[in-house]
């Protein structure tokens, strides 16, 4: 696994600016929604938008966004554990703690968000959805995941790997008629401004953890200590 990880120390203003002005593109939508009573100046994009996702139904398309549907969702919150606890089992606590917390932060703030804007979801979607429309919070549990992914395997491939499935959860929920394309997008800003946030405050001591990992996992790590012990007793 240390061959896989290779986080990369940035600069803290490649992080903390574009974190915050993600944040600040995710809450001004927000604050229009409310201002506007659920109609604000970008709801002619919206519906616009949601016309011509309509126009793309079939069913091949239909079967394909009910798996998008499971995976963003409860899915992401599997991987999200999974990934945790592989990090745990190979000797990176730190970086375990932000693949957590910027689930957790990403999971909460995303439920705030959509109880204090309130939004309406677009009429007729295809799948259950809950109160509150603003933001999407498929797209932002997707969002977190792959990006959290991303920054710790420190490849482009991966970078675009994780492009390439946040956008394809964009299209999937409106797709789906379970958000607008604003929320969508809305959702994407959160998760991505928290998550360089996060590693912007855990990335010196999540950098030098996975230097000092020698690939093994924590039972060969002990296993090999008990084995050096054993041979200096004799």
């Amino acid at each position: 696994m240390i061959r896989v990880l290779r986080p990369r120390q940035r600069p803290a203003w490649q992080l903390v600016t574009p974190g915050v002005l993600l944040l600040c593109a995710f809450a001004v939508p927000g604050i229009l929604v409310m201002a506007g009573q659920g109609e604000p100046a970008f709801n002619g994009v919206d519906v616009t938008w949601q016309a011509y996702a309509f126009s793309l139904h079939s069913p091949f398309w239909d079967g394909v966004n009910v798996v998008l549907n499971w995976a963003g969702y409860a899915g992401m919150l599997v991987f999200h554990v999974v990934l945790a606890i592989s990090l745990l089992i190979w000797q990176r606590p730190m970086a375990a703690v932000f693949a957590a917390s910027s689930g957790i932060a990403v999971l909460a703030l995303t439920q705030l968000a959509k109880a204090v804007v309130g939004r309406d979801r677009p009429e007729g979607a295809k799948v259950l959805t809950d109160t509150g429309s603003y933001p999407s919070g498929h797209v932002s549990t997707t969002t977190a995941f792959l990006m959290v992914l991303a920054i710790l395997i420190g490849r482009s491939w991966m970078a675009l790997l994780a492009v390439s499935g946040i956008l394809a959860m964009m299209i999937s929920r409106t797709y789906l008629s379970a958000h607008w394309l604003s929320d969508v997008l809305g959702g994407a800003c959160l998760a991505a401004g928290i998550v360089l946030l996060m590693w912007w405050r855990l990335r010196d001591i999540c950098i030098k953890e996975n230097d000092r990992a020698d690939g093994r996992t924590i039972w060969a790590a002990k296993a090999s200590r008990r084995r050096q012990a054993t041979e200096q007793a004799k």
